[in-house]
């Protein structure tokens, strides 16, 4: 409101500037003219709406973008990092920006990379590359237990929830999913009605706080969640085991920002701050985990359900697997999150130092499947700091049906990473709960420029596989993905890795699974 009534005081100034030119002396015209040009400017901040700092900050919102015009570098702090506040790389952010304003992401010259780094990594191309696919191809999502199956788009938005985000940004996130065909994921603070009113399809997360679907003591409760999951737009269902950035502990949302509207959301006391519990009530085993996610999808009407988590102990998720087989039932899905996941409400220590990374993760769950015969039944999805369409294609190597993306997609509604999420003061309007900063995300075109992003980043993707002479993802292999690990020496996936046949955990497991498959128990998570 000040930053408002700055700009009316600037419009009143000048005007008095005039008015003193007029009536007394031409000499008040090197104060009327500034101001009048100061306030013509406020106003054309106040009423653009492509950038949200300048309706939030107008006219000294002007001093960012001075900024990045004359000392890009400056900028290497205040944008160009990521929630943790480790570098974040630039050439990336840059082509998240361009595919979702519609401009030319392509620069001359060459890259500028070192490709003869340890760690490098590339896709092989083809010396008969394929045409490019007219249509996106889609994932199946739905085992033999399902009854309303569907098909997810390669590329999607992951889990950020109303809350953490404010209300501009989650109708903008579903009206881009709506307008391009692909999947918001709800993240675990509840269905709000910003995520139904634009119809866009939606993955509704559960997490270890039942929001949405709890009981006044905290506990799962069927009914709710079943009136709720029958809603026409909740696509799927997905139980959150945990987060990339910060497995092993809940999410915090500070008092601050729980008004009366999110308290009603996620069935908790306004103004209190609200901490999910690091495990769940409703389970406490591996059996007991595939029981609940066959509830899950008994009580969705048999929508596909399945689970998120960022792997561990290998020998744990092959608990998982054993009982699946016992159980003769699975999850539809399971997304895989890569400890290099962001968010705003981690301690630095565990984005730093707890999960497992993301090709390490999809490297285990998709072995686990195959090697136990699961994995045709399954559908495997990637989360953790996709942003391009080479991220997509590498992740589908490493064994994913599908990505999700939430750190690109917050890049298209407006954030800036100024790294004040927790505060209530997002100045861009994405991570607050203040209408009068909320109000400067404009919904109509951000959300045009999540689905530019969206439909970019699939195309790239579909060009790149074409490149390497791949039409359809299921075709890509791993000797197409390949790491230098010295100056001098350079091995594809198929050979830095071990890739288990289908079903060899239940004849032969080889030597480097074979204790840990012995080792899992279905009946308990051992340490």
């Amino acid at each position: 409101m000040i930053r408002i009534g700055l700009v009316v005081l600037t419009v009143v100034a000048a005007l008095a500037a005039v008015g003193g030119a007029g009536w007394f002396s031409a000499w008040w015209w090197f104060a009327a003219i500034p101001l009048l040009l100061l306030a013509l400017l406020g106003v054309r901040d106040l009423a653009q709406r492509k950038h949200s700092v300048l309706r939030n900050y107008p006219v000294v919102g002007h001093a960012r973008f001075l900024l990045e015009r004359i000392r890009p570098e400056l900028q290497q702090y205040f944008v160009e990092r990521n929630f943790d506040g480790r570098p974040f790389d630039r050439d990336v952010r840059s082509i998240v920006y361009e595919r979702a304003k519609g401009t030319d992401a392509e620069e001359p010259y060459g890259t500028e990379r070192d490709v003869y780094l340890p760690g490098h990594e590339f896709l092989v191309p083809s010396m008969a590359p394929s045409p490019v696919p007219q249509t996106p191809p889609r994932v199946r999502i739905g085992g033999p237990d399902c009854t309303r199956p569907y098909d997810m788009a390669l590329f999607n938005v992951s889990a950020m929830s109303f809350g953490s985000l404010s209300s501009n940004a989650i109708l903008a996130l579903n009206r881009g999913a709506a307008a391009g065909g692909f999947a918001h994921d709800t993240g675990e603070g509840g269905l709000s009605e910003y995520h139904l009113r634009s119809g866009g399809d939606l993955v509704w997360e559960i997490g270890t706080g039942y929001f949405g679907c709890r009981t006044s003591q905290g506990a799962f409760d069927a009914g709710e969640f079943a009136d709720k999951a029958a809603h026409d737009h909740v696509k799927c269902v997905s139980l959150k085991l945990s987060q990339g950035a910060k497995p092993g502990i809940g999410g915090v949302l500070p008092g601050a920002k729980v008004n009366a509207e999110i308290a009603r959301v996620r069935d908790v006391p306004q103004g209190r701050t609200v901490v999910s519990p690091p495990y769940h009530q409703a389970f406490s085993t591996p059996r007991e985990l595939v029981r609940f996610i066959a509830r899950m999808r008994e009580l969705s009407g048999g929508k596909p359900t399945g689970f998120k988590l960022c792997p561990g102990s290998r020998q744990q998720f092959l608990a998982v697997c054993k009982a699946m087989l016992d159980e003769g039932t699975a999850p539809d899905f399971i997304i895989v999150d890569g400890a290099e996941g962001g968010t705003g409400a981690a301690p630095l220590e565990f984005a730093d130092n707890i999960g497992t990374p993301l090709t390490e993760g999809l490297l285990t769950v998709h072995n686990a499947l195959v090697g136990a015969g699961l994995r045709g039944r399954i559908r495997v999805g990637a989360s953790g700091k996709i942003a391009t369409g080479a991220d997509l294609v590498k992740r589908l190597v490493q064994g994913a049906d599908y990505g999700n993306a939430a750190r690109a997609m917050m890049f298209a509604v407006g954030c800036i990473q100024a790294q004040r999420c927790h505060t209530n003061t997002c100045p861009t309007g994405v991570t607050t709960q203040d209408p009068r900063r909320a109000r400067a995300l404009h919904v109509g075109d951000k959300s045009e420029r999540v689905r530019r992003l969206q439909e970019a980043t699939v195309a790239s993707a579909l060009q790149i596989m074409a490149s390497m002479g791949v039409t359809d993802p299921a075709d890509l292999r791993p000797h197409m993905l390949q790491r230098r690990l010295d100056p001098h020496t350079v091995r594809s996936y198929a050979e830095l890795y071990e890739w288990l046949s289908p079903g060899q955990l239940l004849a032969e497991p080889p030597a480097s699974w074979a204790a840990d498959w012995e080792a899992a128990d279905p009946d308990r998570f051992t340490v």
